[in-house]
Order: C-alpha cells, then structure tokens, then sequence
C-alpha cells in the first residue's frame, strides 16, 4: 500500500462507509499519507443519523470519501433492494446536509457509484461522454445514488462520482472465484433461457439471456489504483462530476476465469451454465447478475487527464493479488 511518491499531507480526512473493504483499504492508506482520519458508518467517530456530529467532523475537512452501501451480493428481494437504495441515498443526503450547513465545507468530495450504471454492452466500451446508462433495478438504484449526491447545491466543495467498475483486492469479490478456481469449477460462466417470473419482472431484477457464451465483459479495477484514482482526482482541480475507475483493459469472462485459474495452478475449470448459476445463485443468496451482465467500461476521463494505472492489465493484478493472501496466510 506504500508508495513513496506520494508526498506526506495535513489535514482531516473524513472516511464514511469505512467498515467495508474498500473503505478500511482507504483509512490505512490515508494514515501512512498523514491525515488525520476520522470514520462515518454503524460505528466510528460519527454513526448516521448524528448528523450534527457529523457536520463538526466535515467543517473544515481536507477531503471526504464516502463509500456506504449494503453490499449488491445478496438477493434482490423486497427488503434487501429497499436497503440497498436506502443506504447509497440516505447517508449521501445527510453528508451533503451536513456539508452545506458547515461553515467551513471541506473543498473536495469523492462518492462512490458504480459502473453498473450503464447498459449491458458487448458491442462497445462505455465512457463518461458517450455511455448509455442501462435499465433494470441495479442502474435505477445507481441513478438515484447520483442524483442524492450531485441534488444539492454544494458551491464550496467539488463533487466527483466514482463509477467504480468491480474492485479487485484481497478480501473483494475476487476470493469466491479464487476458490472456485481452485476447486476445479473455475471454469466460464454461460448465459441461458431462464424463467422470467412476473415478480422479477417487476422489480427490475430479472436478468434476460444475451447469448454471451462467457463472453460478456468483465471490467476491473485493482484496489490501489482506486487509492490512486481518488489521490490523483485530489490533486486535479479540473476534475468533477463523474469518472470511470476502470482498468483501462477490460476483459472477458472466459479469459478472466482463465487467468485465475492459471494463477492458482489449475489448468482446468469446469463451465456452468445459467440454470446452474440460478440454482447456485439461491442456495448462496446472490444475483446471477453480477456474473452474467456485460460490463465493458473504460476510463478516458482518468486515461486523458494523465492518470497512469498501477495495475492496467488484469494477469499483473491478480498475480499481486493472490501472491499477498498467500503472504498474509503464510
């Protein structure tokens, strides 16, 4: 997490969301860089809902990162979808409500979003500028994610949206298909005709067949190059609004489960097919979603504005991955 580029800071950094992979990843980084650290979530220095405790620790903030959010790995039912978009919107307002009435507003905001956001794509990779932005319950809890944060007029702070693409580290999503791998399932995973039932239907979440034979695009981004994008947006005053934090070389599915595979040392992995991952989906409580949507998203606002990726090609970063749980288990 070192990088000794980075010049020592001042200040306080205000980290919500902060109990979460990504979120403890940040507090770390930011420490060793000389902040001040202090934590918004269930606990912490402020918990949600003080919101009066939570305006004294943004007045006079350097910077604030919010990365709250229920974890999409679950299943879309009724309540979980209503916790979903009630986490990303309500701790985005009170932050905004709390940093309009401070009186000295910190001068830069970074929130998470998601590359979700845009449409399943495999005929073009989506950017800032000529993205479509999809549909479905997963792009209408992302929509209204943005609009909470971007709704409020905020004129002594800049505002960037981080449409995070799936972020890659030890402890990330990356570990259940680590095990898979090694259990020999690692294999591609291929879309298919399901039942689209009424409910599903009806709330958004039912994922239609696109015929991607483990071809549907798998955008990434290895955790320190989040680190890295979140420094570099600081550093950059012409930046705001929203950026991809992508890898600006997406792949595939087949190839991503091919080069984990042949990290851990498994020349084989068996494929499964849309009425196994569905089976499989409910008996782990997740979406198939989550591998089946095409998401092939690319940074050119970062790539244009001279960001250079630490890990910009997928076999580096898992190869950096796996070699640190190994260490850290060793």
């Amino acid at each position: 997490m070192n990088d000794d580029s980075t010049d020592a800071r001042s200040g306080r950094a205000v980290i919500a969301g902060a109990s979460g992979f990504v979120g403890r990843y940040l507090q770390d980084a930011f420490r060793e860089e000389g902040y001040d650290v202090v934590t918004i979530g269930r606990t912490g220095d402020a918990v949600w809902g003080n919101t009066l405790r939570i305006r004294e620790l943004v007045d006079g903030a350097a910077i604030v990162v919010n990365m709250a959010g229920k974890s999409v790995n679950c299943r879309y039912g009724r309540r979980n979808r209503a916790e979903i978009v009630r986490s990303r919107v309500d701790t985005t307002l009170e932050l905004a409500e709390a940093i309009r009435t401070s009186e000295h507003p910190p001068s830069l905001w970074v929130n998470a979003s998601t590359a979700t956001i845009y449409r399943h794509a495999d005929d073009r990779p989506q950017d800032e500028a000529t993205g479509e932005l999809g549909e479905g319950f997963s792009v209408g809890a992302a929509r209204a994610w943005e609009d909470a944060f971007f709704g409020t007029d905020l004129p002594g702070t800049r505002r960037v949206a981080l449409r995070m693409a799936i972020v890659l580290g030890d402890g990330s999503a990356l570990v259940p298909l680590i095990r898979l791998a090694q259990a020999g399932l690692g294999g591609p995973q291929y879309d298919g005709a399901w039942f689209p039932t009424p409910a599903r239907l009806a709330a958004g979440t039912y994922h239609h067949d696109r015929h991607t034979r483990g071809r549907q695009r798998f955008s990434w981004v290895h955790i320190a190059d989040v680190l890295g994008s979140i420094r570099f947006i600081r550093d950059h005053d012409d930046i705001d609004g929203v950026v991809n934090v992508t890898s600006p070389n997406p792949s595939d599915n087949r190839t991503v489960m091919a080069t984990i595979r042949d990290a851990v040392g498994r020349r084989f992995g068996l494929p499964t097919w849309r009425w196994m991952l569905e089976i499989g989906s409910l008996a782990i409580r997740t979406e198939t979603e989550l591998v089946l949507k095409s998401r092939w998203v690319v940074p050119t606002r970062l790539v244009e504005a001279g960001y250079e990726f630490r890990y910009p090609l997928l076999r580096g970063a898992l190869a950096n991955i796996i070699a640190e749980r190994r260490q850290h288990r060793g």
